[in-house]
């Protein structure tokens, strides 16, 4: 649903760079710590190239599309290793929401397609096409509203190859250490028709995906939701048979490879069991495998504490290892990131991508243009989880990390529907912003109403209701406008200005600051020039006191000489002329 990069998502604890995001979010899409991309674990050049069209990702949706429900995918795929390839099966099950003449989906080209059936009728090739990757399929007689239609499509060859996984996606071809294929996709910048039919939107989620992942019997084949066993076919082959309920689309995930799985049950604050997972390498250090698989359980309680039961419990909480850095895919993250320590007690990269099952998966932008939704509430949980962990100290510097960070070259949110390229390339868009300045609005809002209203507000953006409890809500789409009116209601007052102010404008609100004799004249100056009553504490001679700036402007009585501090608790992301000195210097 987050997203990440495309929810790719990936972001770094720390001082963070965009990598064409995985675009992942390349989640565009993973960054690291150290404040540079960090390198593919397999690079490799495509000899062949999707379409344009295929590579993009959250486009307007055909009229086809808008007439009908997703109600179904069952995903048939062999991978060959040998031969880079795949060979497929998919069966999707729609409703008819008004009278549908056809069936469009999205499936690369790349992809040789042999059989297309209707409800078990096949369809010769003059009765569909597939230009430029998205597929027509002419139905033999219309489907009124209300009526059901199923399609079978058979496809094969050798899907796009990753250039730089997960910042440039497709499948990554590696080999493990211990010199087995090691396979995963990685596709959240371009989207599910990589290498399965679908929709490739976001708001048009199957409400179930089955898979049927057929692999050397030699090799794991972990994946999304419930897993309902394998078969072995006594021939060298081995299918594992998963099932997932409302998964995002570019969430769906292939994961192959020698895999040892680590197993536990979480005991929720909520009363729920749920499963958790860890599928890594056979050739890694158990010792550190055991260390990072010890994090999951904290990380859960920190989640449901903050935000609310986890989202997929009667499915698991499961991680694998990858052969690039990671994305969020539902209920099997993508991991790569080698069990680094970095200093602050947890693995940064776990943590973002688990934030995705809440921001991204369960509650899922409507369309990229809200994409802080995902990256920048999911990006503010890591600040939180080091007070959590270790106190305010630790807070502070992380907050302080991400604010070194802006860009402020573009709005975080522009108003208009954009493509994820649109919003996660920082040559286009607000890029990692939509990760470190989200995080600090979601800061600021935070001080500003308060943790009750705050966490009321994230919960019922999450979940669309305010006591989720297990089985009570299921997966939904929400806007940065929700989010608004939520955020009213829950503090009792109309923040449209402050929605406005840091959200729209590229530029921050600028604190402009006069003394004449014993006043001191404060006032908000925004990129609209639109009123800005932001509450700012100030500190003069060691004596605090709020300063209510009604219309943008206040005074408070600081005598000459005094020592006055604005801001002493940090609690207001703003222009701060010394950083941008700071960047602005050569080499910075």
């Amino acid at each position: 649903m987050s997203a990440t990069i495309r929810s790719a998502a990936l972001i770094g604890a720390s001082v963070l760079t965009l990598a064409g995001c995985a675009s992942a979010e390349p989640d565009y899409m993973a960054v690291v710590p150290t404040g540079r991309p960090e390198p593919a674990a397999v690079i490799q050049t495509p000899v062949r190239e999707s379409t344009a069209f295929t590579l993009g990702t959250d486009q307007p949706r055909a009229p086809e599309q808008l007439a009908m429900q997703f109600d179904k995918a069952d995903l048939s795929i062999k991978v060959l290793p040998d031969q880079k390839a795949i060979d497929a099966v998919a069966v999707l099950d729609f409703t008819a929401t008004s009278r549908l003449e056809a069936v469009v989906v999205e499936l690369d080209t790349l992809l040789a397609v042999s059989s297309v059936q209707v409800d078990g009728q096949e369809i010769g090739p003059d009765g569909w096409s597939n230009p430029e990757g998205r597929m027509t399929i002419r139905l033999p007689q219309p489907v009124e509203a209300d009526g059901k239609v199923s399609v079978r499509i058979a496809y094969a060859g050798q899907p796009r190859v990753a250039p730089q996984a997960p910042w440039d996606g497709g499948f990554v071809w590696a080999t493990a250490p211990s010199g087995e294929p090691w396979i995963a996709t990685a596709i959240q910048p371009e989207g599910c028709d990589i290498f399965w039919p679908c929709i490739d939107h976001p708001a048009a989620e199957p409400k179930r995906v089955d898979l049927h992942i057929t692999v050397p019997s030699n090799l794991s084949a972990p994946s999304n939701g419930r897993f309902l066993g394998t078969v072995d076919h006594g021939d060298g082959w081995t299918t594992w048979n998963w099932s997932a309920a409302n998964p995002n689309t570019y969430a769906i995930a292939l994961n192959i490879g020698p895999y040892v799985e680590l197993k536990a049950d979480y005991r929720s604050r909520f009363g729920n069991t749920v499963p958790m997972s860890f599928w890594h390498l056979r050739s890694d250090d158990p010792v550190k495998a055991q260390a990072l698989f010890d994090q999951f359980t904290p990380m859960m309680d920190f989640y449901e504490a903050t935000v609310g039961p986890f989202p997929f419990g009667d499915e698991k909480m499961g991680v694998v290892e990858t052969p690039h850095l990671g994305m969020e895919h539902q209920t099997i993250n993508a991991y790569g990131n080698a069990y680094k320590l970095d200093g602050k007690g947890y693995d940064w990269l776990l943590h973002h991508e688990l934030a995705h099952e809440w921001f991204g998966n369960q509650m899922t932008n409507r369309n990229a243009d809200d994409m802080w939704l995902h990256e920048g509430l999911g990006s503010y949980m890591q600040p939180l989880y080091l007070r959590w962990l270790h106190g305010d100290r630790y807070m502070q510097a992380e907050l302080l990390e991400q604010r070194n960070q802006l860009k402020n070259r573009f709005p975080v949110v522009s108003g208009e529907e954009r493509t994820e390229d649109e919003v996660y390339k920082d040559d286009a868009g607000p890029g990692l912003d939509l990760y470190n300045k989200g995080s600090l609005i979601a800061h600021s809002l935070r001080m500003l109403i308060g943790d009750e209203a705050f966490f009321r507000s994230v919960t019922r953006l999450v979940y669309g209701r305010p006591d989720p409890q297990p089985g009570n809500f299921t997966t939904r789409s929400a806007t940065t406008d929700e989010f608004l009116a939520i955020v009213n209601e829950e503090s009792g007052r109309d923040l449209t200005w402050f929605f406005q102010g840091y959200l729209y404008q590229a530029v921050l609100p600028d604190l402009r600051q006069t003394r004449d004799g014993n006043t001191l004249t404060l006032e908000w100056i925004t990129g609209d020039g639109a009123a800005f009553p932001m509450p700012v504490e100030v500190e003069i001679d060691g004596r605090r006191t709020v300063v209510p700036m009604t219309g943008g402007r206040g005074r408070v009585t600081a005598p000459a000489g005094a020592h006055v501090l604005i801001d002493p608790g940090n609690k207001i992301l703003r222009r701060d002329v010394f950083i941008e000195e700071w960047k602005a210097q050569p080499g910075a």
